[in-house]
């Protein structure tokens, strides 16, 4: 069924379809990120202004060669005593937070009661831009690679910017939502050792689990008038590709972390308004239950689920459960939550 290049006619029923549930379940779109300067970037990435937007909320504008150039923001939320001043001696734990589709590096603090948890007080929560649909994945392009590479600009540049200049250290956790959650999920598999615990909500946790999920992730992929196949290619000649990049085939490589996967059955629950349901949310509970029962085949040491029903796709699900896991997540740092 995937063989061959989906028509223009599949796709736009695809996008339509996802679109319909974007629109019912999600957070419009962010305002257009600044570019960066004209000229050829530094290797790796630079900040290039600083803006201080609330109490121990700061964004960088970093210029990123993984991105072609562009600059983009990331939002950090400085732990109490973080001195910007001194930052190349100070190495605290950090929290990376991933935002999902349709949303951006603002999506936790403007949703969430994140920047007013006192149990993140003695951390440093590093919420990147990934864009409205960037999928933490260096894009396939049609075998060519190149921009976008948000996988290379956090893992590598991001990281050792943060960490050489602004007081990350390498005491590390991700966690994320919905595109976001497998991001967490994938950057915690596909670079073993960097975090140490990693957290899904309503996390896109087996994209090939069947035709349903395939053409549902396929429909995002198209978002904003982009070229689905370039993103991770065609679900079945670019199948290794695929599955480098689907969190269930990289089940092994998560067994040995702790990791906590939630997820709401896509019926209306109580934190929705009523008549509230979600087919994504639904796909991803499915989703989710494979790849919990695949951790367990592996001999997963550490896993917490919580699959709850009734409930949708939605910023008080994802508050919540930002809060129930955090104190494995702070755990696997050493702080006290």
């Amino acid at each position: 069924m995937f063989a061959n290049v989906p028509t223009a006619l599949t796709l736009r029923a695809r996008v339509l379809l996802v679109l319909s549930v974007l629109l019912a379940t999600l957070t419009p779109t962010a305002p257009a990120l600044a570019t960066g300067k004209a000229g050829n970037p530094r290797p790796g990435a630079e900040v290039v202004a600083v803006t201080q937007v609330a109490d121990r909320q700061v964004d960088l504008s970093v210029r990123s060669t993984a991105l072609g150039g562009r600059t983009v923001n990331v939002r950090l939320l400085t732990p109490d005593g973080w001195n910007p001043d001194d930052r190349r001696r100070q190495h605290w734990p950090t929290l990376w937070l991933l935002h999902g589709c349709c949303g951006d590096y603002t999506s936790w603090t403007a949703k969430t009661d994140v920047a007013r948890t006192e149990s993140l007080r003695d951390v440093l929560v590093v919420m990147p831009e990934a864009g409205w649909n960037g999928w933490y994945s260096d894009w396939w392009n049609h075998g060519k690679g190149g921009d976008p590479a948000w996988e290379t600009f956090h893992t590598v540049e991001l990281r050792r910017l943060l960490e050489r200049d602004w007081g990350a250290g390498s005491n590390r956790v991700v966690a994320g939502l919905s595109m976001g959650g497998q991001g967490a999920l994938l950057y915690a598999a596909r670079h073993p050792g960097m975090f140490k615990a990693t957290a899904a909500y309503s996390g896109s946790a087996h994209p090939l689990l069947n035709d349903e999920s395939i053409n549902r992730i396929l429909g995002f992929f198209a978002g904003q008038d982009n070229d689905p196949l370039r993103v991770w290619g065609d679900p079945v000649a670019q199948r290794r590709i695929w599955q480098s990049h689907d969190p269930f085939h990289l089940a092994k490589r998560l067994r040995s972390i702790p990791v906590y996967l939630s997820c709401g059955d896509g019926t209306t629950g109580p934190l929705d308004p009523p008549g509230s349901t979600s087919a994504l949310e639904a796909d991803f509970y499915r989703q989710n239950h494979a790849l919990a029962a695949e951790l367990r085949r592996v001999g997963a040491r550490h896993l917490t689920t919580h699959f709850y029903g009734p409930g949708t796709h939605g910023w008080a699900y994802w508050e919540r459960e930002l809060h129930a896991s955090l104190p494995m997540l702070l755990g696997a740092l050493g702080v006290e939550g």
